[in-house]
């Protein structure tokens, strides 16, 4: 079963369960994921592609519906950061009960050690030298950890051990 498909049967689940917060992130969830498909549907047919042809190809593929989870889940972060800054902590555990609706969907996250380790490893390949060579670093890093590591966060590290 695709991540999809998964997703709008929890939506369903939701909704009979009457379990609010679930379902309306859930909600927002689809929204977005209908809105890349729109996006990508307008892009393959910008392309020449039509008909039948056009709408098999412009269905999510499960690796673009996890960047789109991965992507509402780094929103509630960041919101969460800023509510909790700006003193309005019923509106961070808020988005911070959303985010645990959306990384339930989501691979499980690394740890900092397996990131420093995976860094390590990634600087020895590379043959980094210092910051300058940060970027062959991180675009080295960021395919092999996509979705599994927060990019702040290897970006730290990777500073870190190139300092």
């Amino acid at each position: 079963m695709r991540i999809e498909d998964t997703i709008r049967q929890e939506t369903r689940e939701a909704m009979k369960n009457r379990d609010e917060v679930r379902l309306l992130v859930l909600r927002m969830l689809i929204s977005s994921l209908v809105s890349k498909e729109k996006e990508k549907r307008y892009e393959l047919s910008k392309q020449g592609k039509e008909g039948r042809d056009l709408e098999a190809s412009a269905q999510l593929t499960d690796e673009e519906v996890m960047a789109v989870v991965s992507s509402e889940a780094k929103k509630r972060r960041e919101s969460a950061a800023a509510f909790e800054k700006g003193g309005r902590k019923e509106l961070a555990d808020k988005e911070r009960e959303e985010l645990k609706v959306l990384e339930a969907h989501l691979p499980a996250q690394m740890s900092e050690e397996e990131i420093r380790a995976e860094v390590a490893k990634a600087i020895g390949a590379s043959g980094a030298l210092g910051p300058q060579d940060m970027g062959k670093v991180m675009t080295q890093l960021m395919g092999s950890l996509k979705g599994r590591a927060d990019g702040a966060l290897v970006s730290k590290i990777v500073k870190e051990l190139l300092a």
